[in-house]
């Protein structure tokens, strides 16, 4: 069994053990208050923390303000300035065509022959029977003459100069007939020309020699179309009608000429909306001298509206569609959200005009969720950083090759 000595009990009993000691405890007690500490300050920060992102964060915009002149994009509908569909005005078998697809006309060119026999043979016995009027009214009149000489010597009666004056009023009257007669079959036998009715371009062709012609039945023989100008048809939605007006001018685009535009000009409005669309129908006269666009077409016109004064614009993302009426919500210095009723203009698609109800320093929230509420506290959300530009960014190619 060990006991101890008197001097290791002199040892444990020293002031440098003491001293020992209680540094250990003082270390103990100051590891176990710090622990305290930090525990408690996380969770101060946790609840700091949590609160903070309770609170809704959200993005703002301010209004911006309306361009001077605006621009409105329709579909466009390109018509040829004329255009007519030439049908047969006789009967008969086409003879010959002179004209194509494609071929410049001038006014009267002849773009075909009809062979018509029935005409002919109806035209020259209306001829010959003009001529026998012609004879017979020659007859009645000189008859007529010598009765009327008769009876001023009394050597006939009045009874017999009235019916040869009679007489010679009917053959007149006959002879008019067959006059106009002649007349409408001539007209008729020129019908079997074919003829160009204004300088234009051939746009079709329906029939080929020895065709059977019908007169005003049927297809159409050609179609011609003047193409040096262009009517532009446009539907203009009823928010924009007031602002198209004759004069207006407007650019054309079309898919496959990309990078060019025409420019083209309102010349007339159908001044009503269509009650089933409720749009305006507007004419717009677009320059095809040099023969680039086609009949037909379809094309983008861009409008170059005024705007009104003082508008403001708004993404269409900002705005609240209610029930009741549209609004915004708007953050103040206090961060809390006050919502506002606007009124709105013209809707550009992916932006709105904003008549009333908003000012131009407001901060206005992007995508508001829908239970937002007047009086919520919000945060506002950190810009976005500015994409790095490829010129910026580190290369990662490396510096040297490998060697073998």
């Amino acid at each position: 069994m060990f006991v101890p000595s008197v001097s290791s009990a002199r040892d444990v009993g020293s002031p440098r053990a003491r001293r020992y000691a209680l540094a250990a405890l003082a270390i103990a007690l100051g590891l176990a208050v710090w622990g305290i500490l930090s525990r408690v300050s996380a969770r101060a920060t946790l609840a700091t923390d949590t609160a903070t992102l309770a609170i809704p964060a959200v993005s703002t915009i301010k209004p911006a303000q309306g361009q001077a002149a605006e621009a409105l994009v329709l579909p466009g509908s390109v018509q040829a300035y004329n255009e007519a569909l030439i049908h047969a005005r006789t009967n008969g078998y086409l003879l010959n065509w002179y004209t194509d697809i494609g071929t410049r006309v001038k006014k009267g060119q002849l773009l075909a022959d009809i062979d018509t026999p029935e005409v002919d043979e109806q035209l020259r016995q209306a001829r010959a029977d003009l001529a026998t009027a012609q004879a017979n009214f020659d007859l009645a009149l000189s008859t007529n003459q010598r009765w009327q000489g008769l009876l001023s010597t009394k050597s006939v009666s009045q009874q017999a100069a009235d019916a040869a004056a009679g007489d010679s009023a009917a053959k007149k009257a006959t002879l008019a007939s067959a006059a106009a007669n002649v007349a409408r079959l001539s007209d008729l036998e020129s019908f079997k020309r074919v003829l160009a009715p204004f300088d234009g371009v051939v746009t079709s062709r329906t029939t080929d020699i020895g065709a059977l012609i019908n007169a005003g039945q049927g297809t159409a023989l050609f179609s011609v179309a003047d193409v040096r100008r262009l009517r532009v048809y446009v539907q203009v939605p009823q928010l924009y009608a007031s602002s198209t007006t004759p004069g207006l001018d407007a650019d054309l685009t079309f898919a496959e000429r990309p990078g060019k535009t025409y420019p083209a000009r309102v010349v007339s409005t159908a001044d009503a909306l269509d009650p089933n669309s409720r749009t305006l129908q507007v004419e717009l006269l677009v320059d095809n001298a040099a023969g680039e666009l086609f009949p037909g077409a379809y094309s983008e016109v861009h409008f170059k509206l005024p705007s009104g004064p003082d508008s403001l614009r708004l993404p269409a993302n900002a705005v609240l569609f209610r029930s009741t009426d549209l609004q915004v919500a708007v953050v103040g210095k206090d961060h809390r959200v006050t919502l506002k009723n606007i009124t709105t203009g013209r809707d550009f698609g992916t932006s709105m005009e904003v008549l009333s109800g908003l000012s131009p320093g407001d901060d206005v929230v992007v995508n508001p969720p829908d239970s937002i509420t007047t009086g919520a506290l919000v945060r506002l959300a950190p810009p976005p950083a500015p994409a790095q530009s490829p010129q910026s960014a580190p290369s990662s190619a490396p510096t040297g090759g490998r060697h073998s």
